[in-house]
């Protein structure tokens, strides 16, 4: 039967069943990559879209208008993750922001690894292959969020 890491309580909240060492892989990260966010690493690249692809002027002013508030933005989701990864029910807003900070995370991971829809699996013995697995587990648990968030809609989140 399919595990839920993130069930509905009934109450308007949700309770993450994370284990322990899930909830210590998920301690870590998010402080790692507020750290690379803040030193403004290539990594994060992607975080921050490019606008005006063509335009390095309009792109420039973009980024003046907008990194700010994109930055701030990361860094709330990724705080609200590492505040709330051992409380035991998150509301509404919060599990969104997990949201946004498991996509932080799979972006800056994903970037490290180079990850394509066409990549193989890392040998075991490569050092990339956590890194991968890791990968893989905040895709996953990211496509539970969405499902749990997806309780909240007027038809309950079913596919009639």
């Amino acid at each position: 039967m399919f595990h839920r890491n993130f069930r509905p309580d009934g109450k308007g909240r949700f309770r993450p069943r994370l284990s322990p060492e899930e909830r210590d892989i998920l301690r870590s990260l998010p402080l790692q990559a507020r750290d690379l966010l803040v030193q403004d690493d290539p990594l994060t690249g992607r975080l921050f879209p490019v606008a005006y692809p063509g335009d390095p002027a309009a792109q420039e002013d973009y980024r003046n208008l907008m990194g700010s508030e994109l930055l701030g933005s990361h860094q709330a989701a990724l705080d609200t993750m590492a505040a709330t990864i051992d409380a035991e029910t998150i509301d509404e807003e919060d599990l969104r922001a997990w949201l946004g900070g498991l996509e932080i995370l799979r972006l800056v991971l994903g970037t490290q690894l180079d990850v394509t829809e066409e990549m193989d699996p890392f040998p075991p013995n490569d050092p990339r292959a956590m890194h991968q697995a890791v990968y893989g587990y905040l895709s996953s648990l990211q496509n539970e969020v969405v499902d749990a968030l997806a309780t909240l809609l007027p038809d309950g989140g079913t596919d009639d």
